[in-house]
């Protein structure tokens, strides 16, 4: 897969060069293309931001950059034969980003990510990148960041560990937490005791059936009591 990210805070992807996505990228898996926006810009101060029309607070990201960087990018990805790609903005105003959406992304050929910054970035350009690829304003939860960095590292892990190859072992990623619509069973390891505290008898009984249920029903407490709203009515009621 290709991930191209758009942004005026390059650095702030260097820690994607680490751990599995690190390896990903040394490996080919995933060809990883950090861009600074400014690179766009004809001035002598490699201006991206300029007042809103209509008044108000703060500044708005200017939409020539981003035109610029766009037309580049998604020129290049069609020279390749990379198909059209999608697009990702960070926004509040976005759809919420899910496990299921990490799933649907990792099956994408080319990634765009596109870091606002400020105040926003002028409505235009959401409407001619949607002329280059597919948009989508994706956002991390019900609050406000600084800027779409963080947000857009934080979608790049959930679906780069999905891409086959990137961890090592694959059913891993099946007991996770999301990936039923629960949260995941508590885990446990050695020593069995441990200041006090003991590993539940039935993860030393060696009863996998036993060990699968117990499993199956800590994942339906725990869902139950800390994340109700994934249940459905008459689950979450039940005991």
């Amino acid at each position: 897969m290709r991930i191209d990210v758009l942004s005026i805070f390059p650095s702030y992807f260097d820690g994607l060069t680490l751990s599995l996505l690190g390896k990903a990228q040394a490996t080919g898996i995933i060809d990883l293309r950090v861009r600074d926006l400014r690179d766009w810009t004809s001035d002598r101060h490699r201006t991206v931001d300029d007042t809103p029309y209509g008044g108000g607070a703060g500044m708005v990201m200017k939409p020539e950059p981003w035109g610029l960087a766009l037309d580049e990018i998604v020129d290049e990805s069609a020279a390749s034969s990379a198909g059209r790609p999608t697009i990702i903005f960070p926004s509040p105003a976005g759809e919420v980003f899910t496990q299921k959406t990490a799933r649907d992304l990792a099956t994408r050929e080319h990634l765009i990510f596109g870091c606002g910054r400020y105040e926003g970035i002028d409505e235009r350009v959401f409407e001619y990148a949607a002329e280059r690829g597919e948009v989508r304003l994706i956002s991390l939860g019900d609050y406000v960041l600084n800027g779409g960095e963080v947000a857009t590292m934080a979608m790049i892990e959930a679906i780069g560990r999905l891409i086959p190859g990137v961890v090592g072992n694959p059913e891993s990623l099946v007991e996770e937490s999301h990936e039923d619509g629960l949260l995941e069973y508590p885990s446990y390891t050695k020593p069995a005791s441990w200041r006090e505290r003991a590993v539940p008898d039935v993860l030393l009984s060696g009863n996998h059936a036993a060990i699968a249920a117990w499993r199956r029903e800590q994942q339906l407490e725990r869902t139950r009591s800390r994340r109700p709203d994934l249940l459905g009515d008459d689950e979450s009621a039940s005991s």
